[in-house]
């Protein structure tokens, strides 16, 4: 028996590479249902082929947008993990109202249907962006933080936990260089890279759907955890790909060249997971940081009180040494 053991789990957004990596986790734990919630139905139809004989599924198309939809695939559900999101910074950049939709209006959805169905807990995952952010899609990620941590704070007589995480890049995710870097090499002979001095942090996805879940699980509702997680610099995850690329294909690494093109819009050359002000309500989990809300002093304070505090200062790449190119581990 687990936490997750007989539950009835709404997934939304299930069919990216982080539902799909949080399904083959979940199903080992034996819940009752699994519903995965998307629009996009030839995604779903692939994923519904490959678990064809379980009867643990339900897939359901729909948009995050959409509340009642939204409100009647969450019936009867006891932990929803929201993953739904437009990630891509330019895309976010050059279509800033689309992203508020998604991004925040789609979260503002699921809280009022996960209210209304009194479900146990939520979880949304957002992103190393949300930190001082640059660009339209971290703002609207920082914006829906805060919606879930002031849900917690005036859900009245409701048991709904709204829990927060936040990522830094998921290696060989929709959303990862990596698969970007492995096309270019293949159709071009080439990479392309903003900056080769770009630091990132950088995650495997078994670490990510980790978190998630043991965010579902440990929290008390109002926090926001963040991974303890490696920085990569972008020159040499590059030259690791290349490395790996070329062995595959029998080809000498001279024959593929870098180019660097600039940051794109909304870009910039580090990424920051938590903020000074963050780490001054922070405590240190070991693996893990957990952030407390700032605005509201609820139960979540109390619980923490005795737990170790985080040393105060900013989390970011700049501050934080790359590991060495030898360390950095990327499947082709």
């Amino acid at each position: 028996m687990s936490y997750f053991t007989d539950k009835n789990i709404l997934i939304i957004g299930g069919t990216g590479t982080i539902g799909k990596g949080l399904v083959k986790e979940l199903i080992k734990h034996k819940p009752s249902v699994i519903r995965i919630f998307s629009r996009d139905e030839y995604k779903q139809f692939l994923m519904e082929q490959e678990y064809t004989n379980s009867g643990m599924f339900r897939f359901l198309i729909g948009d995050v947008r959409d509340y009642d939809r939204l409100e009647r695939a969450m019936n009867g559900i006891d932990i929803v993990f929201n993953l739904a999101a437009m990630k891509h910074v330019p895309a976010c950049e050059y279509n800033p109202t689309e992203a508020i939709k998604t991004n925040v209006g789609g979260m503002e959805n699921v809280i009022k249907a996960a209210q209304y169905h009194n479900v146990e807990c939520v979880l949304f995952t957002s992103s190393d962006k949300a930190i001082n952010p640059t660009n339209s899609y971290g703002a609207t990620k920082l914006l829906a933080e805060k919606l879930v941590q002031a849900a917690n704070y005036s859900k009245g007589k409701i048991r709904t936990k709204f829990v927060a995480v936040r990522f830094g890049n998921v290696m060989g995710s929709r959303g990862s260089v990596i698969p970007l870097f492995k096309r270019q090499i293949l159709e071009q002979g080439k990479i392309t890279v903003t900056d080769p001095n770009m630091t990132r942090f950088m995650m495997t996805l078994d670490q990510a759907v980790n978190l998630i879940m043991h965010a579902v699980e440990n929290s008390v509702g109002g926090e926001l955890f963040i991974l303890k997680m490696p920085v990569i610099k972008l020159k040499d995850l590059a030259e690791v790909i290349i490395k790996n690329t070329v062995n595959n294909l029998n080809i000498s690494s001279q024959d593929i060249k870098i180019e660097q093109i600039g940051l794109r819009a909304g870009e910039r050359m580090y990424e920051e997971l938590m903020t000074e002000e963050e780490s001054l309500n922070a405590y240190d989990l070991g693996n893990m940081y957990a952030v407390l809300p700032t605005a509201f002093y609820i139960g979540v304070h109390s619980y923490y009180k005795d737990k170790k505090k985080v040393k105060p200062g900013s989390y970011n790449s700049m501050d934080i040494k790359p590991i060495l190119r030898e360390e950095i581990k990327v499947e082709i």
